[in-house]
Formats: C-alpha cells, sequence, structure tokens
C-alpha cells in the first residue's frame, strides 16, 4: 500500500548517426592499443609472413619430433597411435634383426667388387645375394610371428595394416626409427599393453 512503485523503464533509444560521423562508437584507449599491436605484429610484406610462417612451421615440427622421441602419443602419427602399434613397435625393437647389419655387408659386398680380381667380385656378389636372402627370410619369420602374436594378444582387434607396419619399421635402422624404441633387444614385453 505505501510501498514505492517502480517507474517503468526507460528504453534508451538509438540515436541515429550524425550525417557526417564515422557510424561506430570511439574506440577505448585499451581496444586502440590492442589494435596497434596487432598490427605491429602482422607482416609488412609477402616475403616477411612466408619467414614466420615458416618459422612456425619449424619450431612446430621441432615440438612434434620431441613429441615422437619422448613417447608421448600426442604428437604421434596416426598410424603409430593405439595399443596394437605399442606392441608392434615393442616386438620389432626388443628383436635383432638382419636387416640392421645390411649397410655393414653391402659397403663390405661393394668394396669386394671393386678390387678387380675375381675371386673377390664373385664373393662380392654371393655376400650381396646372401644380404638379400638374409633379409627376405627375416621379414617372413617376422610376418608369422607376430600375426600370431597378435592374434594371441588383441584377438578383438582388426589387424589390417599391421604386417606391412612391422616390415616398415624392421627395415629402419634402430637408431632412425621414429617414435623411438621403448625396449632393449631381447627384453621381455610386458603382459597387459593397456595399462602402458
Amino acid at each position: 500500500m505505501f510501498k514505492r512503485t517502480k517507474s517503468p523503464a526507460v528504453e534508451e533509444t538509438a540515436t541515429p548517426a550524425k550525417p557526417g560521423g564515422k557510424g561506430r562508437p570511439t574506440p577505448t584507449r585499451k581496444e586502440a592499443e590492442a589494435a596497434a599491436k596487432a598490427r605491429a605484429r602482422a607482416p609488412r610484406d609477402k616475403r616477411e609472413a612466408s619467414r614466420k610462417q615458416r618459422e612456425f612451421r619449424a619450431e612446430e615440427s621441432r615440438k612434434i619430433r620431441q613429441g615422437m622421441k619422448s613417447g608421448d602419443e600426442r604428437y604421434f602419427l596416426p598410424r603409430d597411435k593405439g595399443r596394437v602399434r605399442r606392441f608392434i613397435r615393442d616386438y620389432v625393437d626388443r628383436r635383432f634383426s638382419i636387416v640392421e647389419m645390411v649397410i655393414p655387408l653391402m659397403i663390405v659386398g661393394l668394396l669386394l667388387g671393386y678390387t678387380g680380381n675375381s675371386a673377390l667380385v664373385q664373393a662380392s656378389s654371393l655376400v650381396l645375394l646372401a644380404t638379400v636372402l638374409f633379409v627376405v627370410t627375416d621379414m617372413f619369420v617376422l610376418r608369422f610371428r607376430i600375426r600370431r602374436e597378435l592374434r594371441t594378444r588383441f584377438p578383438d582387434e582388426s589387424l589390417k595394416g599391421t604386417t606391412y607396419y612391422a616390415l616398415t619399421r624392421s627395415m629402419q635402422m634402430k637408431f632412425m626409427r621414429l617414435p623411438k624404441a621403448r625396449v632393449k633387444i631381447g627384453q621381455a614385453l610386458p603382459e597387459d599393453y593397456d595399462r602402458n
């Protein structure tokens, strides 16, 4: 009864823009300074823009490479992610492969071939042929053993592309493999790859 009544809210009407005005409010000092800083950071020409873009790409590439070396799965390529791929990497990395001896054997074979002595040239051919046969045999053995292990450990997982992944990893020299090897040659593998 003796209560004050609120006066109806007065709606602010937008004032029409002046005929010679800019049609927008003047920015605050903070907004103007932020815009000026953004303009100063922006590249002035195409050469500077491409240089900044190269630097950004190089920094991102370095960060991804460092993440792959440290074993951080966030930085792995899609082909390297997942517990099946982790097991394949560990399985390949724990075994000694003849592929790791390919480069020294090839060098020996080539050096023997350039001696000019017919007996050494024949020995060179034998060394190169034996190297190729050892590598092919090693690849077949790896394929059958890893497929058997994968069927045992991961019966519900799709095995599509796993053989190719294992073979391509085993064809690389151990120190060049990315993601870096987590296990040493001959080391026992963990039973459960869900927790790793």
